[in-house]
Order: C-alpha cells, then structure tokens, then sequence
C-alpha cells in the first residue's frame, strides 16, 4: 500500500510539473514529510533520488556521506520517479488545454495551500 502511495506522489508531481514546470520542492518533499512522515532532510534527499537523472546524482552523494539519506530512501525516490515519468507527460497535455492565466491562478491557489500546511504541521 505504501508503495502505490509514493507512485501516486510521483504522479502528482509528475502531473503538476507537466502543467507548472514544478515538481521536487513543491510537491515531493511536502508530501513526503505530511503524508509519510519523513523528516526534512530524508524527503529533500528522496526527492533528489526521484529526480536522479537530470539534476541530483552529486545531492544525493552529499546528503549520503552526510547519513541524512538510506538505501530505503533511495527506492522511494526510484518509485516516485516512476510516477513523475507518467504524471509529466499526462500534467503536459492538460496544460495544453488550459488557459496561460487559468495556470498562473491555480499554481497560486496550490502554493499558498502548500505553505499553510507546511506552517501549521
């Protein structure tokens, strides 16, 4: 269960990165940290685990040597990842269908949901 539960995060980001251009700080660490449970430093390097292949191999090495991130935070970020793969390509089109100020307004609405949540935890 846990497991569809970190695909499903990588979804969202994935989903919200192909209509906002966001995904990591927004989506994946808030959601690792509220939902399940991981301190700051773990959901900032699971997600940079997530998002390995473009920017956070040389992150991941220095959070690594520093002990902020396990082995099991690495195959979270892997899962996630697989997710954003799908969700980004699916955010992408639905972007396409939605007006430039409809996206400015709704990105808006979700960082300032996001920042509530984060300052009240």
């Amino acid at each position: 269960m846990q497991t569809l539960l970190m695909f499903f995060i990588g979804i969202a980001a994935g989903l919200l990165s192909g209509m906002f251009g966001v995904g990591g700080g927004i989506i994946i660490v808030p959601a690792l940290v509220l939902i399940l449970g991981m301190s700051q430093h773990s959901a900032t390097a699971t997600s940079l685990v997530a998002l390995l292949l473009p920017v956070g191999i040389l992150g991941i090495m220095e959070y690594y040597k520093a002990g902020k991130i396990s082995v099991e935070n690495i195959w979270i970020g892997l899962i996630i990842a697989a997710g954003l793969f799908a969700g980004a390509y699916f955010g992408a089109k639905i972007a396409g269908t939605l007006s430039g100020e409809f996206l400015r307004k709704a990105f808006a609405v979700f960082i300032g949901i996001v920042a509530f949540r984060l300052w009240f935890k």
